[in-house]
């Protein structure tokens, strides 16, 4: 298979300069397309049983993607999945391994950071701390 550069070498090697032309035009237009549209990656939304309800009407009714479901309605693809694929979040039971999951996050978020361990070693000095050499038994003149 032959890349875009390729291609555009062999332009320049035969001397098609119109053709050149119309390539430089396509990826203009192609680099305006790009810086302009919107970033598709999405914070998602809380799940809730209302929003998977409305995840499998969408899906049912719609011939839309999962991705296009999930830029819609403002949640992660992985959710759009989850609902139509395995029916997650379409009850409130608090024992669904989901919802129980999401209580174990939010416990973890509650807690309050363990303070460090106090060592049973001596801080260190820093080491512009000098010992001062104990006095020595050398005579000044006051001795005398």
């Amino acid at each position: 298979m032959t890349t875009l550069k390729e291609f555009e070498d062999a332009l320049k090697a035969h001397g098609l300069r119109s053709a050149l032309d119309v390539l430089e035009l396509l990826r203009k237009r192609d680099k305006a397309k790009r810086s302009l549209n919107p970033a598709r990656r999405v914070t998602g939304r809380k799940m809730t049983p209302e929003l998977a309800r409305q995840i499998l009407h969408l899906h049912e009714t719609t011939g839309q993607t999962q991705q296009e479901i999930a830029f819609q309605l403002g949640v992660n693809q992985g959710r759009v999945n989850e609902v139509i694929k395995r029916g997650k979040w379409l009850t409130e039971n608090p024992e669904a391994p989901e919802a129980k999951a999401r209580d174990a996050a939010l416990q973890r978020m509650r807690r309050p950071a363990p303070l460090p361990k106090a060592s049973a070693k001596p801080p260190i000095k820093p080491a512009t701390a000098r010992r001062r050499a104990p006095p020595s038994p050398q005579l000044s003149l006051g001795d005398f």
